[in-house]
């Protein structure tokens, strides 16, 4: 059964869809940038909906300022207060649940990996967490491309034979490629947001399991730093577990990914309910 939630969050009133099952166990969607509650091309939506039909009750909602809620739009950065309501009007409507796993994207896994310590959460699922550091939050301002994604894309068209004829026929403008290879040859200052990405991983109590589309730009600059001494405490926690798949869809939206992302997601279902 599926029906609207309405949960106080420090005086605004949010608004969440609660999926409800019969299972212990539950899943908590965490929308990544300004994305309101049911995902791009209702993709959340339909993914709460398969998890309720096989027993687990889910709950995604808008924060502070974002689709039905009130409040204003602070960012993924402000936004503890409103993970932490969201898990306490989920657990308070779906009280035969027992163990909750959240699961975010972009910069909603970047936000619940700093403030889960906090929450009533049992595991995370984090998908292709956001370590791009912005001067100050505009919702939707553009955010140049890391130096790790401007290689992988200078890389694939240098495997296509296609480009070689490309480059000796005039039509690739030469300068604008050595610009273009000068950028990727830098490397990535690592973030303060990476940092306290790290700090946060590395505290980390409960199961995580980090996602990545294994060509999607965002996930590109994440495993940047993942790779370096930054993360390295991080890579050697047994209970933080990272797979890829080779995908350049960010949300996971082709049927491949989708599928694998709905395998993985359901793995760390299982995994807690057996616990």
């Amino acid at each position: 059964m599926r029906r609207m939630i309405k949960f106080d969050c420090k005086g605004d009133l949010l608004v969440g869809t609660l999926n409800d099952a019969s299972g212990s166990t539950g899943l908590l969607i965490v929308s990544g940038g300004n994305e309101i509650r049911s995902g791009a091309y209702a993709g959340q939506a339909a993914m709460a909906q398969y998890f309720a039909d096989t027993g687990y009750s889910v709950f995604r909602y808008d924060r502070r300022g974002v689709g039905d809620s009130e409040g204003i739009n602070g960012g993924f950065e402000s936004s503890a207060d409103d993970i932490s309501a969201a898990v306490a009007a989920f657990r308070a409507e779906a009280p035969r649940m027992q163990k909750l796993v959240a699961f975010g994207n972009c910069d909603a896994a970047t936000a619940l990996a700093l403030f889960h310590h906090n929450l009533a959460v049992d595991a995370l699922v984090l998908a292709n967490p956001w370590v791009i550091e912005t001067a100050s939050f505009e919702p939707d301002a553009p955010t140049p491309p890391s130096a790790a994604a401007i290689r992988a894309r200078y890389w694939a068209r240098l495997k296509n034979p296609r480009s070689l004829i490309d480059l000796l026929t005039g039509k690739i403008n030469l300068a604008k490629l050595v610009g273009g290879l000068t950028k990727a040859a830098a490397k990535d200052a690592p973030s303060a947001l990476a940092a306290r990405l790290a700090d946060g991983l590395s505290a980390s109590k409960i199961g995580v399991e980090i996602l990545i589309s294994a060509r999607d730009t965002t996930a590109l600059a994440f495993m940047g730093v993942w790779k370096g001494s930054m993360f390295e405490q991080v890579r050697h926690r047994t209970n933080i577990q990272l797979n890829s798949f080779d995908t350049a869809s960010h949300s996971f939206s082709d049927a491949p990914s989708r599928d694998w992302l709905y395998s993985q997601i359901a793995d760390a279902l299982a995994k807690l309910e057996s616990d």
